[in-house]
Order: C-alpha cells, then structure tokens, then sequence
C-alpha cells in the first residue's frame, strides 16, 4: 500500500427493496480503487443497525456498546475522506442513510472532507437530496466538496453489478474525486502536522 493512498468510507444511503444505490456505491468502489484508493463500504442494509435511541457516544462505557457500532466506529475514524451515495426520497435524503450518520459523533467525520455522489430514475439525479445533505454533512464536520456527482436515469447508466453504461460515470466520478483527493491530502497532511483544534 502506498504511503500516501487514501483511506475513503463509502457510506450507501438505502435499504429499500429493489434499490438502486447499490449500484452506485459499487461502481464509486471499484473506481476508488480503481485510483489507488483504500476503500471502506458501509451499507446500512449489511449493518441493520436499527432506529437511533444511543448513538455510540452517548455511551459512557464504549465497551458496552454493540460490537457492530464499535467495529464500524474505528472505519469512520481512519477514513481521510467520505463518499456519500445518497438517493432522493419525496425530495429528501433517505432516512436510513441520515440514522447511519448519526450513530457517529461529530468527532470522528471532523477535519476530513466528503462528496456527494447522488442518483434518480428521474432527470434530476437526486440533487434536491444533495442540496439538504450538506448541511447535515458540515454539522457533522466533513465539509463536502462543490462538485456534486449527480446521477440522472440511474438504471440507464449503471448495470446491477456496478458497470457504467456509458462515458459521462467515469468522467463525472474522476471530476468529483480529484476535488476530493485534493482536499482530502492538504487537510491529512495538515492534521499530521498541526493537529486539530481542541
């Protein structure tokens, strides 16, 4: 492994039936390592962690804590960057996707940047969702980078087991990911050097 790979966490953002995300998060997977990434998957349907009562902070003793939080907590932390594949449902972001995020503290996502791959059958490619989850995503302290990749007619662009159909994935994922590899780098190599604030 390279010393300067990156460690990036995709997040998915569904667990409905017959989903569609699955396919983007697997495509954004194998182009992440694709680029010499170190990539970690999180699918909220594979983790069945259910409706948040105690986010893993809220626990005093963390040893106390489900193995399943624990284990998922230590990927978050290492990560230097995010990858959140986010689908629009009734305009806004899925909720098993903002239960996963919020099972993390602040903490573990701060000084580390994200982007935003979101998708549709539809036109639009789930920007209304990607436009509420920035703000949720700066909360959190993973500022997202501008370059939104947006997905229109997702089932027409990217086969069930991730194959783009057609030039405009590769591009727009490169387009989205060079921004974040940049950030990604000056903000590590500046938490290695300076630390962060207190």
């Amino acid at each position: 492994m390279s010393a300067n790979k990156l460690k990036v966490v995709i997040f998915l953002g569904t667990v409905r039936e017959n989903r569609l995300g699955e396919r983007v998060a697997l495509f954004m997977k194998k182009y992440l390592e694709d680029t010499d990434h170190s990539v970690e998957y999180l699918d909220p349907k594979e983790l069945d962690l259910p409706l948040l009562t105690n986010p893993l902070h809220f626990y005093k003793d963390k040893t106390t804590a489900p193995v399943v939080l624990r284990e998922t907590d230590v990927k978050v932390r290492a990560a230097d960057a995010f990858v959140i594949v986010t689908g629009e449902y009734n305009h806004s972001i899925p909720p098993a996707l903002s239960n996963l995020l919020d099972y993390f503290g602040s903490t573990a996502y701060s000084w580390k940047p994200s982007g935003i791959v979101c998708y549709s059958p539809g036109q639009y490619g789930g920007m209304r969702a990607a436009m509420q989850l920035r703000p949720l995503l700066a909360e959190l302290g993973t500022l997202s980078v501008s370059n939104i990749f947006g997905v229109p007619q997702v089932d027409k662009s990217i086969d069930p087991d991730g194959t783009p159909l057609n030039d405009r994935m590769e591009r727009g994922a490169k387009r989205m990911i060079d921004q974040l590899d940049w950030h990604a780098h000056a903000m590590k190599n500046h938490r290695e050097k300076y630390g962060t604030p207190s």
